[in-house]
């Protein structure tokens, strides 16, 4: 046992703590302190939470967005535009896409961007289901809303090229999010501007 800590059960939860991105050893000696404060019921309910979590989460079979059913609850609401795709990085920005307001669509989460340097290609991307929905004709207009970074670019490209084939409109969000931007951390108004404002693919190439 550490000789900082009074307690082997006090130091094991500061380490599990510690291993939260941006949390430091000073922060989760914080917050385990702070559990040991509540209510047993309370601290038995953030644990329950946790676990739930991780065994019971599920992601969508349509557009693999996290939810807590076979289809999220996006994809279940009848009264989107089911002939709209908005392709995204993760389910962080299907959130900020949401919180804008400004789309009404069904989403299509590819699990992150083509990025050679990371080891991860295409086939590691859920690029293939895209395909698949966009080929059952229902699909008409899919907006490419990446990162304004090299990878995300290589990506929207990379798509493009997969989707040419189909009778489907391909858009490309403006460029309101400046090139670099990661689109998770770019503000309401200008990325539900982008979404409005959107433009054809093909001009990219002009």
């Amino acid at each position: 046992m550490s000789q900082n800590f009074a307690s082997t059960l006090l130091e094991n939860a500061v380490n599990e703590f510690a291993k939260l991105p941006g949390i430091g050893r000073k922060t989760a000696l914080r917050l385990v302190l702070h559990l040991l404060r509540q209510e047993t019921s309370e601290v038995d309910n953030f644990g329950q939470a946790i676990m739930r979590l991780r065994h019971d989460i599920r992601y969508c079979h349509v557009c693999h967005n996290i939810s807590d059913t076979d289809t999220c609850a996006l994809c279940a609401d009848t009264t989107r535009d089911a002939t709209t795709v908005c392709v995204v990085e993760n389910v962080r920005e299907v959130m900020a896409v949401e919180a804008t307001s400004q789309y009404h669509g069904l989403y299509h989460v590819l699990g992150g961007v083509i990025s050679p340097m990371d080891g991860v290609g295409p086939a590691d991307l859920e690029i293939e289901s895209l395909v698949q929905r966009v080929a059952q004709g229902n699909v008409k207009e899919v907006i490419l809303a990446l990162s304004a970074t090299i990878e995300g670019d290589t990506t929207n490209f990379y798509i493009f090229r997969k989707l040419a084939p189909y009778d489907v409109r391909i858009t490309l969000i403006a460029r309101g999010v400046s090139v670099g931007d990661e689109l998770e951390y770019t503000d309401e108004i200008t990325l539900g501007r982008s979404i409005l404002n959107r433009t054809p693919f093909s001009d990219s190439f002009k």
